[in-house]
């Protein structure tokens, strides 16, 4: 069974930094191309960072320059290192992963889904 925890998830004030966790188990971690994604409440998920097989990061271009992505293969766990944060990045956060080498930002190519972690960022 292939299962994806986030944990990290607080509330913050605008500035300020968190780091994302997403514990993986289930499968064979490399293999597997990964992301973040958000979404507020009456908004659609989006897309934030993408993590291919080969390494290749893809961010969304309202976080660029704030948020980063990455593994720990020890670890079986993706982070997403999230600095300056802003209200409107106020959301709930998921992780994803699918059996591709590249994902990309979409949806459709993600197989499975953590729970989220709450992200609140006050002004």
């Amino acid at each position: 069974v292939v299962e994806l925890a986030e944990s990290g998830g607080d509330s913050v004030q605008a500035g300020g930094s968190l780091r994302l966790s997403c514990a993986v188990s289930g499968y064979t971690y490399s293999s597997y191309c990964m992301g973040w994604f958000r979404q507020a409440p009456g908004k659609e998920r989006e897309g934030v960072a993408a993590f291919d097989t080969d390494g290749t990061t893809t961010y969304t271009e309202s976080v660029t320059g704030r948020f980063t992505t990455s593994k720990d293969n020890a670890k079986n766990t993706l982070y997403l290192q999230m600095n300056s944060l802003k209200p409107e990045d106020t959301a709930m956060y998921y992780c994803a992963a699918g059996d591709w080498e590249s994902c990309g930002l979409g949806t459709t190519r993600y197989n499975y889904w953590g729970q989220g972690t709450q992200v609140t960022v006050s002004s």
